[in-house]
C-alpha cells in the first residue's frame, strides 16, 4: 500500500527534520527587537553582539535547511544545524533545562540520520573498485547514534505530564518501540510507530494554533511542535535508510 509514496518519504523526512531551524529562523525575524531585548536584558549580550548573533542564526539555519532538503552539501548542512542547536541552548540559558535537553538531543539524533543518509548515498555513487570503506564504517556507527539519541523525546514524554490510563497505554506501546528501535530488531515497523504515536501527540497537545490568550505560551508550544515535527522527519529517515549494521536486523541476513 505504501509502496507508491516511497520515492516521497525521504523529501518529506528531510523537510519534517529542518521544519524546526526553518520556524525559529521566522520567528527570530517576525520577534526581532523582542529577542534583542531578551539577549541583551536577561542574557547579557552587549549591544552589537546580540544583532549578530541572532543575524548568523537566521542565515545559517535558513541556508543549511535548503542545502539539507535539497540533498547539497549535507555534511556542512549538517554541521551548521548541529552548531546552531548548541550555541543557542547556551545563548537563552536553557541547556540545563532537563525536557529541552532531551529534546534537543533527538533533534541532533535526527540529523545523524540526515548525515547517515548523505554518507551511504555517496557511497553507492562511488564506482566500483573504489575505496569506500571510511563511508562505509561512518554511517554505520552515525546510524547507530542516531537511532539512540532519536529515541529520547519519548523519555521527556514520559517524565511529563500526569499519568492517565491512555498516557500510560502510549507510554508502552511507545517505549516498546523504542526499545526496538535501539536495538535495531523491525526498527523501520517501529519507527512507523512512532510517527504514528508522535503524529496524535503533537495534534492534541502541542496544538499551538488554538492559544491566543498568552503569546509567550503559544510560542513555547509552537516550538515542541516544530521540534517533535524534526524527530518524525528523523525518524521516517530511518524507515529509508534502515538502522544500520549495528542492528538486530543487519545481524538476521547473515543467517
Amino acid at each position: 500500500v505504501g509502496r507508491p509514496l516511497k520515492p516521497y518519504i525521504p523529501w518529506v523526512a528531510r523537510t519534517l527534520l529542518v521544519s524546526t531551524f526553518i520556524e525559529d529562523a521566522v520567528r527570530i525575524l517576525v520577534q526581532w527587537q523582542n529577542q534583542l531585548y531578551f539577549l541583551q536584558a536577561y542574557r547579557g549580550f552587549p549591544w552589537g553582539l546580540s544583532h549578530m548573533f541572532l543575524l548568523l542564526n537566521v542565515v545559517t539555519m535558513l541556508i543549511c535547511s535548503a542545502l539539507a532538503i535539497g540533498r547539497r552539501r549535507t555534511e556542512y548542512a549538517v554541521g551548521g544545524l548541529f552548531a546552531v542547536t548548541v550555541l543557542q541552548g547556551f545563548a537563552y540559558g536553557l541547556i540545563f533545562d532537563f525536557k529541552f535537553f532531551l529534546r534537543n538531543l533527538s533533534v541532533v539524533g535526527g540529523l545523524l540520520m540526515l548525515l547517515a543518509e548523505a554518507l551511504l548515498a555517496r557511497r553507492r555513487n562511488v564506482f566500483a573498485g573504489l575505496p569506500t570503506l571510511s563511508d562505509e564504517d561512518r554511517s554505520k556507527y552515525v546510524l547507530l547514534g542516531g537511532r539512540m539519541l532519536l529515541i529520547l523525546l519519548f523519555a521527556s514524554f514520559v517524565f511529563s505530564g500526569s499519568l492517565t490510563l491512555g498516557r500510560m497505554l502510549v507510554i508502552a506501546v511507545g517505549g516498546l518501540s523504542c526499545v526496538m528501535v535501539a536495538v535495531g530488531f523491525k526498527a523501520k515497523w517501529s519507527a512507523i510507530v512512532l510517527v504514528a504515536i508522535l503524529s496524535v501527540f503533537n495534534l492534541l497537545v502541542n496544538n499551538w494554533w488554538s492559544i491566543d490568550f498568552n503569546p509567550t505560551h503559544r510560542d513555547f508550544v509552537k516550538y515542541d511542535f516544530f521540534q517533535t515535527l524534526s524527530i518524525m522527519g528523523g525518524f521516517l529517515l530511518l524507515v529509508n535508510v534502515g538502522p544500520g549494521s549495528f542492528s538486530v536486523d543487519e545481524k538476521k541476513k547473515n543467517f
